[in-house]
């Protein structure tokens, strides 16, 4: 994963300047674009942090780009900048899941405060995303009859009453449920309920 910026996009150099040096004398990592196209070319799914989106740019629009990272399922919270009178399309990008917008002129330290946030709810989800992940990925290392026991133990039932259903020794039960916990790195059925809680 690249390290966590403010992706800052807009096609006017003051405002882009300015908001570098804001951001860089907060201690905030930021990479400045002079389009939504070139934003849109340097972004990978693994960029993280934030977009900080001019609505009006020449060429493609801040709305067209935030369209464009939602086809690409990007989960970057983006901050819109907005003038022109154009605060209700500002509230339609709210609905359509946008961070915030700020108008310009912008209340520098309300705007750094407010990235901040959306830099650590984008830290929050990626770090719940690879958690997922790897609950996932130690799920697809059971066998099946580890499977079936995972979902027996999950039910409250206990070796005796499984071996039974499965028409299995107990021991062999003890034995798959012992290299069920190892694989998923678990020690009672109580935190393997919690790691595989939705």
């Amino acid at each position: 994963m690249t390290s966590p910026k403010a992706h800052l996009v807009d096609d006017d150099d003051a405002i882009r300047d300015a908001l570098a040096w804001l951001l860089t004398s907060r201690g905030i990592a930021n990479a400045a674009y002079d389009s939504a196209e070139s934003f849109l070319s340097a972004w990978t799914p693994s960029t993280s942090g934030c977009v900080v989106l001019d609505m009006r740019m020449t060429g493609m629009s801040g709305l067209d780009c935030f369209d464009q990272l939602r086809e690409r399922k990007s989960t970057l919270p983006v901050i819109f900048l907005t003038g022109h009178g154009d605060v209700p399309l500002a509230v339609n990008t709210l609905k359509k899941g946008a961070f915030d917008f700020f108008e310009k002129p912008l209340n520098d330290n309300e705007l750094a405060t407010r990235i901040e946030e959306a830099m650590n709810l984008d830290a929050r989800q990626r770090a719940a995303n690879a958690s997922a992940d790897s609950v996932n990925a130690r799920i697809s290392t059971l066998t099946t009859r580890e499977r079936q026991i995972m979902d027996l133990v999950l039910m409250g039932k206990f070796n005796k009453v499984i071996a039974d259903e499965l028409n299995i020794s107990m021991r062999t039960v003890e034995v798959h449920r012992a290299n069920l916990f190892d694989k998923m790195k678990v020690k009672t059925a109580v935190e393997l309920a919690n790691l595989l809680k939705p």
